[in-house]
């Protein structure tokens, strides 16, 4: 075989190889993975599943992201010395297992608008997810749902 050839089969290996790496990694990517609007389409939150198996949101869009010509801050946090983080980039769910097909639990979520942090409970249905932010037990606690984004 000349040596074009052997480069040429080479490199035919290798995208295949990239190819099948990246539909596997697809394949196995959690359904709640991906872009997610909040209830009101006032922000999309990315959700990822992190090196620790568990899942993790955060914002990376907002509808209004400037207060008064600067960006929006965590302005109503409980601990004023995170008052000032951004809300770009802001986590907002953290430490959600997988706790069934559809159901996430052990998780927070942290609500902007009033600077608390829940526990919460979520459930996917297909391209909407229904988010249970609860003190204590769930059944004291309000659902919310948020549609997929592209």
């Amino acid at each position: 075989m000349s040596a074009s050839k052997k480069h040429f089969v080479r490199f035919a290996l290798i995208l295949l190889t990239i190819a099948a790496v990246s539909i596997n990694a697809k394949a196995q990517s959690d359904k709640i993975e991906g872009l997610w609007y909040n209830d009101v389409k006032s922000a999309k939150i990315q959700i990822t599943k992190e090196n620790n198996g568990k899942f993790y949101g955060k914002v990376v869009w907002l509808k209004e992201p400037l207060k008064n010509g600067k960006p929006k801050v965590d302005e109503m946090n409980t601990d004023e010395k995170l008052r000032s983080r951004p809300r770009l980039g802001l986590p907002v769910l953290a430490d959600f297992v997988k706790d069934g097909e559809n159901k996430y639990s052990g998780g927070t979520i942290y609500d902007p608008n009033n600077g608390k942090t829940y526990s919460c409970k979520m459930t996917c249905k297909g391209e909407t997810l229904d988010i249970r932010g609860y003190i204590g037990i769930s059944l004291f606690g309000r659902t919310t749902t948020w549609s997929r984004a592209e």
